[in-house]
């Protein structure tokens, strides 16, 4: 048969679907593109059939295959031994060629394989099957230079010494690729030098020599890390070095991982592994705990001489413990904590290095599900794998594809049988040790405590134990006591010692830890408690808060521990503890609210001067608000600060609401029942709004979302909906208790609109009314609901409000207004970018910004809006029309180096075929022009095997590389369409944006879109440049390689209209082929690109629009912020992307509201641009100290202007109608405690008329107006 190259052979990765939102007609593609490959491997596949029938018929005319099923079974009772017969003479004298070319000559070995190879491959021979013999050990004992006498000789000797040399050849060259440090690369050589002596060796001779090669690397890396203990080892440097040693272990294992499961059957490769890797790790091991053991067994017998009495009587006592009972005696040593620590940690770098090889090993069984290619049938142009992979390998896989997973999977790790000495005295000291460390921390923090002049608790910062863990953001603590995260911390030391058992050797192990921590647990919660009880006669309100959070972080640990050992054990395991802590923080919680609404109750809201309203002069003037009410907000504010830098945040936000919910309902039943003089009443009226105006700035720190700030109502049993209803019915007593009589009696004359009032919902109980009325006078950033949206400005706002971080809230703010934040934090970053110190930090902000937007397939435009006016104001486009894909160019624009590697990683399938197929080995061209046989070794073949000198394939195959390149350019035109299909929206809509600037200057685009354009000029760059070609694909190419991808690159800027230097005739030759084959083929595919680039985006954006405008508008874009944040958070580092612009624009908050303002403003000039504080360390992690002055500061000036306030100029004909549906109770109470009903005050005639008109109607007797005193 003729080269490979012929045969098509097409292939889709599934993968790339997951990094994209398809559309309809990007599914239409992706499914045509995929029937498409399955139709022309089914073509391949066929004709490769027919070739193989028509080759046998003619070699061999008894045998006669007539159906497919015929050649089917022909292959499968193939014997690759049987070989014409060759003249011994010929066979000699050609084997004695190869030998004096290798002894004579330098440099021919990689000749002699590429012969060996040929012949083996392309003739009707099995030639190392037929001149197999020795193994690895007995040539061992030879010698090629000892060889004189040739006469003497025989086949098997001679192709033994030829096998030796090249097997001498190929292993040095196998160890010289150890020293590479390109791991792609380096799993691609060992691969190809392991296939090689695999053709000359059999499979169990190869894997015995590539294991003792890795086996002396391995002990070269365990003796240079793997450090030996001793009395005066530091503990902490050796556990570091352990864990290095374990990392790098994994990265070896890896790497043969890699380079074997392609070759070795699944069992081989696991087998390779446990006894090159995890055996030989396990060993030396057993070999440090055996010193480590001894050693300790040494000082526990030093500490029992030291302990007796120094008499022959006792000393003979001690020889006895040593001796006799020596094997008995020994395994009850005592271990310290340090030395418990130690071994915990050793322990924990065998679980990480157990998980991750199984892991590992999980990916070639769950690939056995589904069976691998047939060699030679779905892969034509790979006919090595025929010889790669002896028939006995090939029913071993297939065998094993027959297997249970789990059957196939067992992996036998036996490194817990070498703890087996030590876990005696460690189930006998752990529990001793923690109840020792945990005892005297809790007996530290009891000294500290009656030393300390406050009760004021040791506050620390809650770090991350768990990386994996599934505890959300919003629920961990922020700062726990002190002395509880240390007894964690020491806890967390020790649970890898618990997590470790599996079998009997760690059973009492786990019992005693389990034990030892429901003590801890009862402990610590029985200090919690007694610290609950000092509150508050001795310890303050934080306290309470730090006693909260340290419960909650408790059992958040207990929780996690109950996870992790339920794997093993199917059971809960702290049950109890649990449970108990599960009530005291629910008890907690409710006493630090109950207290805070009795604090404001019986305390701050009492202010018998500010609340006289019998008063008949005016509460200094009238020109400010009651003092209660303004310490009321000084507690508010205070407890905002304790809670938000204490507790988890949703924990805080839950007791600020029902504290502030709670508060309103008292302030709203004082105020209806307050009974004011005519000089107080316009005191009501500042304290209502007051309260209303303090209520408003904290409904941001409340409210978790737009929608429940806006849209109250949609929350029915939501405390922030019980918070507006107070806030309406303190507007209510101030419109009926503080309005003009005249105006009162203009409105309600006529009585109550009863039909009002049995309507659904009246406008004064809409959720935000009180605002609406308030809003004409005071400005705030809250917004009707008419509105349904916030400002730029408000969206900030709320999003810093919160305690923590709300992803869906930052996506929501980042979004809005067309990306507006993001457009001022891009200008700023390039500020940061030019200081000093900061290059790094710009850059990174820029490709956070880059990474969220890019996965962010419902809002498209707003990624191709903020980069596109982003390159407009950089004047980036001829950057954006030539993009280099080099890595090593240090003044790459951040933007640019972004957008090449999203078009990298969305062309790397289609490059790795390509180089796949330009590779040497892979086609008859490379292998024709890689090495020349000498005339005397070609004149010395045996005509038997039918070999064709290279010189006559060459002029065969002088149209191979025409072929070639057909398939080549052919790949790359027919992946495009798909290629654009899976690309996320926004990058589409981006390239279409940036299509209507440039097209006017660069007339190539006319042909193809920019984003068409882009992705053939970064796959002509990856050709072009070598080092790109290696980290992507892992392949060193040859000359012949390169200058073949140059020849390719020409031929697809000649497609794309690139102008060149010359008109190239092979280029010109490759594209007509193309066009003979398929007319008009090349242009169809690039419109078709060009449609899906274009008109695919635009339809998304008109998607969105239209789900927007629809009756669930709210509704949709919740879920699609909530679907976009968590496919954000799932791509690998897209939390850290959000969170570092999170903690970015918290830094530069006031900046950012002074350039929102400024683009709202009517200032004709906006403020300039300043550098970002880009400093990512956390706000929370140095919170500022409660400030009682710069809230008065902000009270006065910022928020509450009394005396403006007093000057409000209320329009009463327009509120009071709105109460024309208030029911009759409500109306008649609060008529009953304005001014004119008591006795004392002089009214008018007019005014008598009035107040006795709506008396009449209220029906209210002349005796309850007598009531003028105010209850409690």
């Amino acid at each position: 048969m003729d080269c490979g190259d012929e045969y098509s052979h097409n292939s889709f990765d599934l993968h790339c679907l997951l990094n994209s939102f398809p559309g309809e007609l990007e599914f239409k593609q992706i499914f045509s593109d995929i029937d498409e490959q399955i139709e022309q491997n089914a073509a391949s596949i066929e004709h490769c059939i027919k070739e193989i029938q028509s080759e046998v018929n003619k070699q061999c005319p008894d045998v006669q295959l007539r159906t497919t099923t015929d050649c089917f079974e022909l292959l499968d009772n193939y014997n690759p031994t049987k070989s014409p017969s060759i003249p011994h003479g010929d066979l000699i004298k050609f084997l004695k060629t190869l030998q004096d070319l290798l002894k004579n000559e330098l440099n021919q070995e990689e000749m002699i394989l590429d012969l060996l190879w040929d012949l083996s491959s392309h003739s009707s021979s099995s030639f190392p099957s037929m001149l197999s013999g020795a193994s690895f050990h007995f040539l061992s004992r030879t010698s090629l230079h000892s060889v004189e006498d040739y006469s003497s000789m025989d086949v098997k000797s001679i192709w033994d010494n030829i096998r030796l040399h090249l097997r001498r050849f190929l292993v040095s060259k196998l160890q010289s690729h150890n020293e590479i440090s390109n791991s792609q690369h380096k799993i691609w050589l060992k691969n190809q030098c392991i296939q090689q002596l695999l053709f000359l060796y059999p499979e169990s001779e190869v894997i015995v020599k590539y294991q003792s090669i890795q086996n002396k690397l391995l002990a070269k890396l365990l003796q240079n890390c793997f450090p030996s203990y001793s009395r005066e080892s530091n503990l902490d440097i050796m556990v570091h070095g352990y864990q290095s040693t374990m990392h790098k272990l994994y990265s070896m294992i890896k790497e043969d991982f890699n380079t074997l499961r392609e070759i070795l059957a699944p069992s081989s490769t696991v087998k390779f592994i446990k006894e090159t890797y995890l055996d030989t790790v396990t060993e030396e091991t057993a070999k440090f705990l055996e010193n480590f053991c001894e050693l300790q067994f040494q000082e526990s017998a030093v500490r029992v001489i030291k302990t007796s009495k120094s008499s022959s009587r006792h000393r003979g006592a001690v020889h006895a413990l040593v001796t006799p009972e020596c094997p008995q005696k020994r395994r009850n040593f005592f271990l310290s904590l340090d030395k418990l620590k130690f071994l915990s940690q050793l322990i924990k770098s065998f679980l990480e290095l157990e998980k991750n090889v199984e892991e590992l090993l999980e990916e070639i069984f769950v690939s056995l599900r589904t069976p691998r290619n047939i060699s030679g049938i779905s892969d034509p142009s790979n006919q090595e794998v025929i010889i790669e992979k002896p028939r006995t390998n090939e029913t071993r896989v297939l065998s094993e594809q027959l297997l249970p997973v789990k059957e196939a999977t067992l992996l036998d790790f036996a490194w817990r049988s070498v703890f087996k000495e030590v876990s005696l005295p460690m189930a006998h000291c752990i529990t001793t040790a923690i109840e020792d460390f945990s005892t005297k921390i809790l007996q530290q923090e009891q000294n500290e405590r009656s030393l300390a002049v406050t009760y004021a608790m040791n506050l620390v910062n809650v770090q991350q134990v768990w990386q994996d863990t599934h505890v959300p953001e919003e629920d961990q603590p922020k700062k726990i006591a002190k002395f509880c995260s240390d007894i964690m911390e020491k806890l967390d030391t020790m649970l890898p010692l618990a997590l470790a058992c599996r079998d009997d050797s760690f059973q009492e192990i786990r019992a005693n830890f389990e034990e030892a921590c429901c003590k801890v647990a009862t402990a610590v919660l029985a200090r919690l408690q007694e610290r609950v009880k000092e509150f508050p006669s001795k310890a303050p309100l934080t306290n309470l808060h730090t006693l909260l959070s340290t419960a909650v972080y408790v059992f958040q640990h207990f929780t996690q521990y109950d996870n992790l050992m339920k794997e093993n054990t199917k059971k809960p395991v702290f049950l109890v503890p649990v449970q108990r802590y599960q009530e005291f923080i629910n008890t907690l919680q409710f006493q630090v609210t109950d207290y805070c609404v009795r604090v404001c109750a019986t305390s701050i809201l009492q202010d018998a001067e500010s609340h006289h309203w019998d008063g008949y002069k005016a509460f200094y003037e009238g020109e400010r608000c009651s003092f209660s009410l303004q310490m009321w907000h000084y507690f508010f504010c205070a407890l905002h600060h304790d809670l938000w830098t204490i507790l988890p945040p949703k924990l805080a936000q839950e007791i600020f609401t029902e504290v502030l919910e709670k508060s309103l309902g008292l302030l709203a039943s004082r105020y209806a029942r307050a009974h004011p003089s005519y000089k107080r009443t316009p005191q009501i009226r500042l304290d209502v709004t007051t309260i209303l105006i303090c209520t408003e700035t904290m409904l941001w720190s409340v409210c978790t979302s737009v929608q429940k700030l806006l849209n109250p109502h949609e929350y029915i049993d939501d405390k922030i909906f019980k918070i507006h209803t107070h806030c309406n019915n303190l507007f209510t007593t101030l419109v009926i208790l503080t309005s003009p009589l005249s105006e009162l009696y203009q409105t309600f004359q006529h009585g109550l609109d009863d039909s009002a009032s049995d309507s659904i919902k009246p406008f004064f109980k809409q959720p935000l009314h009180w605002f609406s009325c308030i809003s004409h006078f005071y400005p705030s950033l809250l917004r009707a609901p008419s509105s349904g949206r916030l400002t730029a400005e408000g969206q900030l706002k709320l999003l810093l409000s919160q305690p923590g971080c709300n992803w869906n809230l930052l996506l929501e703010t980042l979004l809005h207004h067309d990306g507006l934040l993001l457009r001022i934090l891009l200008k700023s970053s390039k500020q940061a970018s030019n200081t000093d110190n900061n290059l790094n930090q710009g850059s990174s902000l820029i490709e956070s910004i880059f990474k969220v937007l890019y996965h962010c397939n419902f809002s498209p435009q707003i990624f191709g809006n903020v980069f596109v006016s982003y390159m407009e104001e950089e004047q980036l486009w001829d950057f954006l029309y030539n993009i280099p894909v080099s890595t090593f160019l240090e003044s790459e624009l951040e933007v640019i180096r972004c957008l090449r590697l999203a078009l990298t990683d969305a062309v790397k399938d289609i490059v790795q075929q390509i180089i796949f197929m330009m590779s040497p080995g892979r086609n008859c061209e490379t292998n024709l022009n890689k090495h020349s046989v000498p005339e005397c070794l070609r004149e010395s073949i045996p005509k038997e095997w039918n070999y064709i000198p290279k010189e006559t394939k060459r002029k065969e195959s002088s149209k191979g590389f025409t072929r070639l390149a057909v398939q080549a350019v052919s790949i790359v035109i027919s992946k495009l369409p798909t290629v654009i299909a899976c690309l996320p929206p926004p990058i589409k809509y981006f390239f279409s944006l940036s299509e209507r600037k440039m097209s006017k200057n660069f007339v190539e685009l006319k042909k193809a879109s920019l984003l068409v354009w882009n992705l053939i000029v970064i796959i002509c760059r990856i050709f072009e440049d070598g080092n790109t070609v290696e980290l992507l694909t892992g392949a060193s190419l040859d000359r012949w390689s390169k200058e073949k991808l140059g020849l390719i690159c020409v031929c697809l800027e000649s497609i794309m209209g690139k102008q060149t230097s010359g008109p190239n005739q092979m280029a010109q030759r490759v594209i007509q082929s193309i066009e003979q084959e398929k007319p008009n083929w090349i242009e169809s595919q690039l419109l078709k690109a060009r449609k899906l680039s274009t008109k695919c985006a635009f339809m998304t954006i008109e998607q969105s629009t239209a789900l927007e405008e629809g009756d669930g508008a709210l509704e949709l874009t919740e879920q699609k912020i909530n679907m976009m944040v968590l496919d954000i958070c799932h791509k690998p580092g897209g939390s850290e992307y959000l969170r570092q612009i999170y903690h970015i624009m918290r830094l530069n908050e006031e900046y950012l509201k002074e350039q929102l303002f400024s683009m709202n403003g009517s200032k004709e000039k906006p403020l300039p641009i300043r550098p970002l504080k880009m400093t990512l360390r956390s706000v929370e992690d140095q919170p500022s100290a409660f400030n009682p002055f710069q809230v008065y500061k902000a009270f006065s000036e910022n928020m509450l202007v009394q005396s403006a306030i007093t000057k409000w100029n209320w329009n009463w004909s327009k509120l009071l109608p709105n109460y024309l549906g208030l029911d009759k109770m409500t109306f008649s109470v609060l008529l009953k405690n304005r001014w004119e009903m008591r006795k004392d005050e002089r009214l008018e005639e007019e005014e008598k008329a009035m107040l006795e008109h709506l008396k009449q109607f209220c029906t209210i007797q002349n005796s309850s107006a007598s009531d003028n005193t105010e209850e409690p």
